[in-house]
Formats: C-alpha cells, sequence, structure tokens
C-alpha cells in the first residue's frame, strides 16, 4: 500500500466541522444529567411482570422479541432514548434496576427484553452468545485470541461491532473499572482543526485484527477507514490494538508513517480530559451506547477476592431497524449493510445462545 499524498483530500461534501448532537465535550456532558433516566416503581412492576413467562430455566431468550415483551408504560421512554442514541448525542443511562433483590436470572431478562424495544440482539462471539459476560478471565491481550474485554487491563477507547452496545452491572470491581466515553465525531472536528492532513488520513481503508473470530471464506482482518462520510452522516469505527495486531498478517496493507502520525493524534485527543468523560457505573445501572458516533472505554480494574464479589456485567449488541445508513465497506465487519440484523461476529456452528449463567 503506498503512502498517502501529503494533498489527501476529504470525501466529497465532507464539512469542514459538524456542530450536531453528536459533537459534544466531555467536561460540559459530565455537568449535565438529563443523559440519566430513573425507573419509576410502576416501571419495575411492569418488568417483572414481562420477564415472568421467561424465567424456567429451559426458557430460550433467543426467542424474545419486542412484541413478546409487553412494556406499555415504559415503551414510549424506551423509544426517546433510542432517538437520542440515534439522533442526539449517543449514550444513554438508565438506573436503578433492583439486581440485588432480583437476582441474576430475572435481571438478565429484564435488560435483554429492555433491550429488545431498542433493536435485534446480534452475536458477540464465534460461539454465537447474544447476552455477553464482561468479566476478568485472567486472560491477557498479549495473546492475539484474546478480547480485551475478557481482562483486567484498559480496553482503551474503541467502537463495538454493533449499531448499539447496552451494559447492565450485576457487580463492581474493587477500585478502577470505570466507563470512559468521547464524541467521534468532536474527535474528527479537532483532528480537522489541527491537522486536516492527518484527519484526512484517517479516511483510507486500514487492516484491524479479527483476533481469531474469522467468518468462513474471509481474511483475518477487515479494512475499514476509522472514519467513513456517507448519506451525511460521519461514521466511526475503532480500536487501536487490534490495528496494530493486524500487522502480524504477512498481506495485510502496512501502515504507513503518516497514518501511524494519524492514529496517535487520535489516541491523544481520545485520552484529553477536555474532550472524554468518565463514569463510574453502579449496580443496576443500564448503559447504552451508539457505536458510529462515540468511542468507549474503561480504565483497568483491581477486582474483589471473592468469586461472588467480582466485577460482573452483562453485554447486549443491538441491531435497530432504525440504523442508518452506512458505507458498503462495514459490510467485512457486519456481514450486511442492511438496518435491523447487521453486525456482530457470526456465531461458528449458526446456533445463537444467551446464557445467564
Amino acid at each position: 500500500m503506498s503512502a498517502p499524498s501529503p494533498t489527501a483530500t476529504f470525501p466529497p461534501g465532507l464539512p469542514a466541522r459538524i456542530d450536531d448532537a453528536s459533537a459534544w465535550l466531555g467536561p460540559a456532558m459530565a455537568a449535565r444529567s438529563d443523559w440519566i433516566e430513573s425507573f419509576t416503581a410502576a416501571e419495575l412492576d411492569e418488568l417483572a411482570l414481562a420477564s415472568e413467562p421467561w424465567m424456567d430455566a429451559s426458557a430460550d431468550l433467543t426467542t424474545l422479541t419486542k412484541a413478546r415483551f409487553a412494556l406499555p408504560t415504559l415503551a414510549p421512554r424506551i423509544e426517546a432514548t433510542l432517538r437520542e442514541l440515534l439522533e442526539g448525542r449517543g449514550f444513554a443511562l438508565w438506573r436503578g434496576l433492583p439486581v440485588e433483590r432480583w437476582g441474576r436470572r430475572r435481571s438478565a431478562i429484564a435488560f435483554y427484553g429492555f433491550g429488545a424495544h431498542l433493536g435485534h440482539a446480534i452475536s458477540q462471539n464465534a460461539q454465537g452468545h447474544v447476552l455477553g459476560h464482561v468479566r476478568d478471565m485472567g486472560l491477557s491481550s498479549r495473546d492475539p485470541n484474546v478480547r480485551i474485554y475478557q481482562t483486567s487491563e484498559r480496553q482503551t477507547y474503541h467502537t463495538d461491532s454493533a449499531d448499539l452496545v447496552g451494559l447492565l452491572c450485576l457487580q463492581t470491581a474493587r477500585t478502577g473499572g470505570l466507563s470512559a466515553l468521547v464524541s467521534s465525531t468532536t474527535l474528527y472536528n479537532e483532528m480537522r482543526a489541527r491537522r486536516p492532513d492527518l484527519a484526512a488520513c484517517l479516511f483510507a481503508p486500514l487492516a484491524t485484527d479479527r483476533r481469531g473470530e474469522v467468518p468462513p471464506g474471509a481474511k483475518p482482518y477487515f479494512e475499514i477507514p476509522v472514519f467513513n462520510w456517507h448519506a451525511h452522516r460521519l461514521s466511526a469505527i475503532y480500536q487501536r490494538q487490534y490495528i496494530d495486531s493486524a500487522q502480524r498478517f504477512a498481506d495485510a496493507p502496512r501502515l504507513t508513517a503518516p497514518q501511524v502520525e494519524a492514529l496517535d493524534l487520535l489516541d491523544a485527543l481520545t485520552n484529553d480530559p477536555a474532550l472524554h468523560f468518565e463514569m463510574a457505573l453502579q449496580r443496576g445501572d443500564l448503559q447504552f451506547v451508539h457505536n458510529h458516533t462515540l468511542l468507549h472505554d474503561r480504565t483497568a480494574f483491581v477486582d474483589w477476592p471473592q468469586p461472588e464479589r467480582r466485577r460482573h456485567l452483562l453485554r447486549l449488541w443491538l441491531a435497530p431497524a432504525q440504523g442508518r445508513e452506512l458505507p458498503e465497506a462495514f459490510a467485512q465487519r457486519y456481514g450486511t449493510v442492511l438496518p435491523g440484523r447487521r453486525g456482530g461476529v457470526p456465531s461458528a456452528d449458526g446456533t445463537l445462545r444467551a446464557n445467564i449463567e
């Protein structure tokens, strides 16, 4: 792959600055509380009632849909959250699911059902898990087939391979494990203002490691630009460690010096406290993030020695039917760019699993 020209240009029609609801600064957002929603007692009763038919251990959560999880009172508020995720600031926090009182099964079902009102749950790994478990498994990201959420390490700012990602906090770490968010729209604005030559480099495809979860017939990496301008929207896809580790493949395009400099500047901006902000998830918090307009991070953590107290989050990757139009390049990672089913990691045996334990 040849080095980008010093006069690399931006896609046609791309503004020099994007000023919409997705472009925000972390400190200003941290000072607000309008992104935090709280469940009412009546809404929790509604969630508990909707969960009841799924409480039997033999119930298959992968067959749970919005239509099969009626939330007549709560649904309009969830719809407002979906609009905010897709068209607004790109994230939301719901507080107060009574995980200690309800236990893991009812809490997981309520989370899954809530998510079904936002989008279709998709597979997160080659095992076909649609309900993921985020916890330290004693692994290291130095293993190129390990994904960082399986460790206690800092994740660094990245996107997941889905339109939306949702987390339910079951247990918190002893120390650390903070959630951090930064607007990828703001990152573009800052790069374009400071170093337009480097910003332009990130609109060219870069190889990103699939970390051993390779669909049949696909390369062990995909090639999608960090920034993508399509249908008058800017969408980002990013995981620096996986871009770097893709260089282990002999046929992967080599990173050029300008591309490395551009990635280094992007990383420096994500870590700038003037741009990002952090939040401490509490037990019973539900966090939802729009991957196309935000990068998210998790700080490193130290866990409790007792197994039952160790940090544990449940995760959903969701594909809303109302998802934005994406460029065809995303099909390398998302399988298709059609909203409603796109994204995720294909199940190796074609089976989806929603394991609560």
